[in-house]
């Protein structure tokens, strides 16, 4: 129960600080990938001029791997991409749309279109250099 509570005034203050960011036109930017499910995909993929998203399942091995490295990149690239990771096994659609077989599988989307695509577990700055090949 009290972790219940705790977890409601912390998305309370996330909310009221997203609402003092937008009333001073701001844009709050994570510095955490963004949770993407079937229904939110298609708006974050618009939303993001360049979007990194991780097919990922909590039981592959090699996810377990390169989760941490999504999330040390949407850290240190806050700002300039938008980090996701999308859950297979809670989340079908989207994977089976883009033909998703194996996991962990990064997909880049850049202004909407994916433009590059990484099946299975590669080092830090393996993916890093994809990613910089669209910073512009």
């Amino acid at each position: 129960m009290y972790q219940e509570n705790e977890l409601e005034q912390i998305r309370l203050r996330k909310i009221q600080a997203m609402l003092d960011a937008a009333k001073k036109g701001q844009a709050l930017v994570a510095k955490q990938p963004i949770i993407l499910t079937d229904s939110n995909f298609s708006g974050a993929v618009s939303a993001n001029d360049l979007l990194v998203v991780d097919f990922w399942a909590p039981w592959c091995g090699p996810c377990r791997m390169v989760g941490p490295i999504i999330e040390a990149l949407s850290a240190e690239y806050t700002g300039k991409a938008a980090f996701g990771k999308m859950n297979v096994d809670e989340n079908q659609v989207v994977p089976s749309s883009f033909g998703i077989m194996s996991i962990p599988t990064i997909i880049i989307f850049n202004h909407g279109k994916e433009v590059e695509r990484l099946v299975g577990a590669y080092p830090k700055a393996h993916i890093e250099a994809m990613i910089k090949r669209y910073l512009g």
